[in-house]
């Protein structure tokens, strides 16, 4: 009874020599599973780091120092990089050069008052805020110009002349008929009618 009690406890013990296999099997995979996902995170760093500064900067010295940087430090080099890489991607800056140029052409087309730099239209001869004179019209073509041109570009009439337009009435030359004379003058003889004797000088 007594051996068959001893053979069954030896039975139901395992062997000491197969337990450190496994546990030696067990460290040895878990060693192996850190040490490849080491390797492709650090692979990743790398590419990361390559394509960022790609898309920050395009000083090709200063692509292949970032990349060699991650690449010899995995972490410290990655965490280096972060800190002196530029704030700004090259797709960030052109949109805001893009924001810049909007906003620059929207303030030229928008006028403004010189005086009160209050909004005015294309259209306004003075400011309605201060009353400042804004554009005169061609005495001519009767066309908007501004005040410092010297000439019209439309008719291409001379602003810095004082002549009165042409079609002005009574400043033209008057026509008279031969041998006609002005009224109301002394002395000028007087066209009679039928019938009608002139009145000579009794004196």
């Amino acid at each position: 009874m007594s051996k068959s009690i001893v053979f069954l406890t030896l039975a139901a013990a395992p062997p000491s020599s197969g337990g450190l296999g496994a546990i030696s099997g067990y460290v040895g995979a878990m060693i192996g599973c850190a040490v490849t996902f080491f390797v492709i995170f650090w692979l990743s760093t790398v590419m990361w780091t390559f394509r960022d500064v790609r898309a920050r900067t395009q000083d090709f010295l200063s692509q292949i120092l970032a990349t060699v940087l991650a690449a010899i430090f995995p972490i410290a080099g990655l965490l280096i990089y972060m800190i002196l890489r530029p704030r700004q991607t090259l797709a960030e800056i052109y949109e805001r050069q893009l924001e810049e140029e909007s906003l620059l052409a929207e303030m030229t087309e928008r006028q403004t008052c010189n005086n009160c730099h209050a909004r005015v239209e294309s259209d306004f001869q003075i400011c309605p805020s201060c009353g400042q004179k804004l554009k005169r019209s061609c005495p001519k073509c009767e066309r908007l110009l501004e005040l410092r041109w010297m000439f019209c570009p439309y008719c291409a009439t001379s602003l810095g002349s004082t002549s009165l337009p042409p079609n002005m009435p009574g400043m033209g030359p008057v026509s008279m008929p031969p041998g006609a004379a002005m009224p109301g003058m002394p002395g000028a003889p007087m066209n009679a009618g039928p019938g009608m004797s002139m009145p000579g000088n009794r004196f």
